[in-house]
């Protein structure tokens, strides 16, 4: 993690472009009231999410399953399966703030992740706040990967795991690879994090309180204080992160959580873990599906670290 340079100059050529992409995005239509029944189902609706310039469309003829969440709920699984045998198995943890979202969203990148690299990719549901707050869903993560290492590796192999989330995803990811570790001794099986503009403090770091949004964390936590949303199972930047896998932290330079990646990034690396910084200029939170140059880079990115973890058990 080099902080010499604050990301590559290179992507100063693909600004302009970004910044027109922006000023065709309307993120009013993303601004509901959530705590009444209509603004929440408003909110929840993939297919206007995105507006006429992002889709969350689902891909067809995906290997749909599931599993028995922490309160025996079945909750979906989304599998995409490599042709031939499996290098790893990818835990994917859809973003959506802890109230929204759902393992369709990531359709798209999952379908290409398992044929680019040759991984199988399982994309978990898990229940959504208000109806169902902390620890809610981090209970139902980790009963994915323990899915994962049983069912999943008796599926595809005892290859190894991989783990990856977006925003309220990468908490998640993180928070399960901590409590793998601590109730059943297998972070060791995980050989790599993609941690995708992440939330980590939901006490609120300085750019969550500078730049807002952040009407989630009441969704989520509700009853607890700011003191109480550092629990580290609310918030991982809090959490003893020694013994953990390399991780990849991707933000960009507009997003309300730009702090909450700079400084779990740190805090990875000062734990013993390896840990990238993969910062895109211009960028706001969820750019990763923008149709731009930028998020090709961001993507291609991830995909090159990616495939480095991957040569790095083959070799």
């Amino acid at each position: 993690m080099d902080f010499s340079q604050l990301y590559d100059p290179a992507l100063d050529e693909y600004v302009p472009e970004a910044l027109d992409f922006l000023s065709q995005f309307s993120f009013d239509s993303m601004v509901n009231d959530l705590s009444t029944p209509e603004g929440l189902a408003q909110a929840r609706d993939l297919e206007s999410l995105g507006g006429d310039l992002v889709s969350f469309s689902a891909v067809d003829n995906v290997d749909v399953r599931t599993y028995s969440g922490a309160a025996g709920d079945e909750l979906e699984l989304r599998i995409f399966a490599p042709d031939g045998p499996a290098r790893a198995i990818y835990l994917d943890i859809h973003g959506g703030g802890f109230f929204m979202g759902h393992p369709r969203m990531g359709d798209v990148r999952n379908q290409a992740m398992a044929r680019t690299h040759q991984i199988a990719v399982v994309s978990a549901q898990y229940r959504l706040a208000p109806e169902h707050p902390w620890p809610a869903g981090p209970d139902d993560c980790e009963a994915a990967a323990l899915w994962v290492l049983g069912s999943g590796r008796n599926e595809f192999g005892s290859v190894p795991l991989l783990i990856g989330g977006g925003s309220a995803g990468a908490n998640l990811a993180a928070t399960t690879l901590v409590r793998l570790r601590d109730r059943h001794d297998a972070a060791g099986e995980f050989i790599g994090a993609n941690l995708v503009f992440g939330v980590y403090d939901l006490s609120g770091t300085p750019s969550q309180i500078k730049l807002g949004n952040t009407g989630f964390r009441d969704l989520y936590v509700g009853d607890h204080d700011t003191e109480g949303r550092k629990n580290p199972d609310i918030s991982p930047l809090y959490a003893d992160l020694n013994d953990l896998c390399p991780a990849l932290f991707t933000v960009g330079t507009l997003d309300y959580l730009y702090d909450d990646s700079l400084f779990m990034a740190a805090r990875w690396r000062a734990s013993g873990n390896p840990s990238e910084l993969a910062i895109f200029p211009a960028s706001p939170h969820g750019f990763t599906v923008f149709p731009t140059k930028m998020t090709r880079a961001a993507n291609d990115r991830t995909d090159a670290w990616l495939a480095g973890i991957l040569d790095g058990i083959d070799g």
